[in-house]
């Protein structure tokens, strides 16, 4: 069996509850902004990381509430932190992500991620991953979050 893998992210809310979603590029899903720590690396400072490779949206680390950690996939652990977004990062025409990967066709560097929106609870299977969407049906309620935030 092979080991299982940790993937660091943030549950970016809006004031009105609606969840921030990547576009993985040349895909056809939407993701939170995570990925994997490098060596050392705490997983608020990985989720921190991430979302500023992802993004552009740097937080403050005082802001995210840490959410634990959550069965993904069959081989992916996500340990997830959330946080309510500030009046400045919710227009999200200026992100950019900078965080880069090569094309499977001819191996040309291109962004991990390439749109960006916010996604109600009722959008959220339109958009994102079958895994992800399962994740907030399941066991992380984003309307429960938005209360608690």
């Amino acid at each position: 069996m092979s080991p299982r893998t940790v993937s660091c992210g943030i549950v970016l809310l809006d004031p009105n509850g609606r969840v921030l979603l990547a576009h993985a590029t040349e895909t056809t899903h939407w993701d939170i902004p995570k990925g994997q720590g490098e060596e050392g690396e705490s997983p608020d400072v990985t989720a921190l990381r991430e979302m500023i490779e992802e993004t552009g949206i740097a937080l403050d680390p005082a802001r995210l509430k840490d959410l634990g950690l959550f069965v993904y996939r069959r081989d992916k652990d996500l340990h997830l932190f959330a946080a309510r977004a500030s009046a400045d990062e919710l227009d999200l025409s200026g992100c950019t992500c900078t965080s880069l990967f090569p094309r499977r066709s001819d191996g040309t560097l291109i962004p991990e991620m390439d749109d960006y929106r916010w996604a109600s609870i009722d959008e959220v299977p339109r958009y994102a991953s079958r895994s992800l969407t399962r994740l907030f049906e399941t066991t992380l309620s984003l309307a429960e979050l938005h209360r608690l935030l």
